[in-house]
């Protein structure tokens, strides 16, 4: 195997799972691991609004979300793009939100990340999530 090819695969399996620990950084509110995942100056496009660097990421994602008894975010079909050292990635996003006991709604989104590669490995720098669908209340079996 080429160096190109291990370097380029080893890069593919980092973005993979740096878009797996955003889900889990959501769902965990695991807040003070942001740095970990996304760049100083990371800009955040969504529904709920636009953020600015880490700091106001985690308010919006906090405004959003802690309100939720929980929630599980899943992503899917991921199409990486790797141009050097900066990459893109396209990720279909399911999220279950507990809003209480007796209930909870379903949201879809497509996820367009752009990462850069950092001396601490690839951070996220732009995320714009694109809202596909939201259901209102629906009653929870369990």
């Amino acid at each position: 195997m080429s160096d190109t090819l291990i370097r380029t695969l080893a890069d593919r399996m980092e973005l993979t799972d740096l878009v797996a620990r955003h889900s889990r950084w959501i769902d965990e509110r695991r807040y003070d691991e942001t740095r970990s995942l996304f760049t100083s100056d990371v800009t955040v496009r969504s529904l709920r609004g636009e953020a600015h660097g880490v700091e106001e990421l985690v308010e919006l994602v906090r405004a959003g979300h802690d309100d939720h008894v929980g929630t599980l975010h899943g992503k899917s079909d991921l199409v990486i793009e790797i141009d050097g050292d900066t990459a893109t990635v396209r990720a279909g996003d399911i999220a279950v939100l507990v809003i209480d006991d007796g209930s909870a709604a379903v949201a879809a989104a497509v996820h367009h990340y752009r990462a850069r590669r950092t001396e601490d490995g690839w951070r996220f720098d732009r995320l714009e999530i694109t809202p596909i669908a939201l259901t209102e209340a629906l009653p929870r079996a369990l």
